[in-house]
């Protein structure tokens, strides 16, 4: 088993991911959204249908969705979220992470547990991650 390897199987999602979750209803309309996002600079938002995790939305969706199907910025979250909702639990290992991260071709992975959204991490989570191990591997 190689270092990046190594590092992957031992961590834990819960040891990396983002706390800091930002969550919508469902018929908030983008617009509202985008602003959420960009106040408080996140790169997506779980959105929600009476309290459960529905689907998520993310800075890429706006940029493909809207600006391709030229809907209008009052477009409800919705209908340009990605759904299901692909999730993680926070007990599984970052082995388990990027490997679905990439079968399924997303960059932003929810961590539910018990069927609440406890955070959410990225593929510039992982990253960062790595290369903090690798670093620290060579010292």
């Amino acid at each position: 088993m190689n270092l990046f390897e190594s590092i992957q199987h031992k961590t834990k999602i819960s040891q990396i991911m983002n706390k800091n979750i930002i969550s919508v209803d469902e018929s908030v309309s983008s617009l509202h959204a985008a602003k959420m996002m960009e106040d408080t600079k996140v790169g997506s938002l779980i959105v929600l249908e009476n309290g459960s995790p529905l689907g998520i939305v993310t800075d890429r969706d706006f940029a493909i969705k809207i600006t391709a199907h030229s809907y209008p910025v009052d477009t409800p979250v919705r209908r340009i979220m990605s759904s299901p909702l692909i999730s993680i639990d926070s007990n599984s290992d970052l082995w388990a992470a990027s490997d679905l991260m990439s079968s399924r071709k997303i960059r932003t992975l929810p961590v539910i547990d018990n069927g609440i959204v406890v955070g959410i991490i990225t593929v510039g989570d992982l990253m960062n991650h790595m290369i903090k191990n690798f670093k620290n591997n060579l010292n």
